[in-house]
């Protein structure tokens, strides 16, 4: 066989290479070109190292990026970004049997010139909105994990400076979804490690393609018979937590 066409036929298998993960939706399996065919946001071409790292973040956090648990984002020759739903940490926070709910809300200089934490998301004409708040409450523990934000550090930019459509038009809302998102990762590292928000990293999620990729998530079985070459990454048991009636993002 010619060199080149060896060289080919390696590079076929190599994308072709499936990862099977056991997500709380069922067992999915991925490979490179799935994810670069399928799962990308953005108009950039991902590189193998991103492909491998998103790979590795849905393996390791059990997502399931065909229903949108998991984004890979790439604009241009910008770094790939990595996010997931909020969905996620709604779900995760709810069946971790030590979480007992939060309190969260927004820092806001108020009319009479005084610094304010306010619960919820509410800012009034004329006040100014400095950050946002968010405090997690464990089972065991005697003060609650509180996290405090700024507004200026996380506030989501267009290419041009410009602050992008969610954030101009619900900058308390985003501006606690942060600081919620923070919190719960600092509160319950091993569920929430490695992921972050929207809100976090300046992404606006109207610019996202939010369907679900139904036909290639119901022919997973199909891609890994396809594959020459097969890899399957070993499964770890999920734990079954107890539910607890809370929106922690809310």
């Amino acid at each position: 066989m010619p060199l080149g066409n060896s060289l080919v036929e390696q590079k076929k298998a190599k994308e072709n290479k499936i990862t099977k993960i056991m997500t709380d939706t069922g067992e999915i399996s991925l490979s490179s070109a799935t994810v670069r065919n399928y799962l990308v946001n953005g108009n950039g071409e991902v590189t193998d190292q991103e492909v491998k790292l998103f790979i590795g973040l849905c393996s390791g956090q059990k997502l399931n990026p065909f229903i949108k648990e998991a984004y890979l984002i790439k604009f241009g020759s910008q770094p790939a970004q990595m996010i997931v739903s909020k969905d996620v940490y709604q779900k995760r926070a709810n069946k971790n049997p030590n979480y007992e709910g939060k309190k969260a809300g927004v820092v806001v200089l108020n009319l009479q010139g005084t610094v304010d934490y306010r619960e919820g998301a509410l800012v009034v004409e004329g006040e100014t909105l400095l950050g946002g708040w968010c405090e997690i409450y464990k089972k065991g523990c005697k003060v609650p994990e509180r996290i405090e934000v700024s507004f200026n550090e996380y506030v989501g930019r267009k290419k041009d400076g410009s602050i992008n459509s969610q954030w101009s038009t619900k900058p308390a809302t985003m501006i606690r979804k942060v600081a919620v998102a923070q919190a719960l990762r600092e509160a319950f590292t091993e569920d929430f490690q490695g992921m972050y928000t929207p809100e976090e990293v300046g992404i606006d999620e109207n610019e996202l393609d939010n369907t679900p990729v139904q036909t290639i998530y119901d022919n997973t079985n199909a891609i890994s018979e396809q594959s020459s070459s097969s890899y399957v990454e070993a499964e770890q048991t999920q734990p079954t937590y107890a539910s607890i009636e809370d929106d922690p993002m809310a």
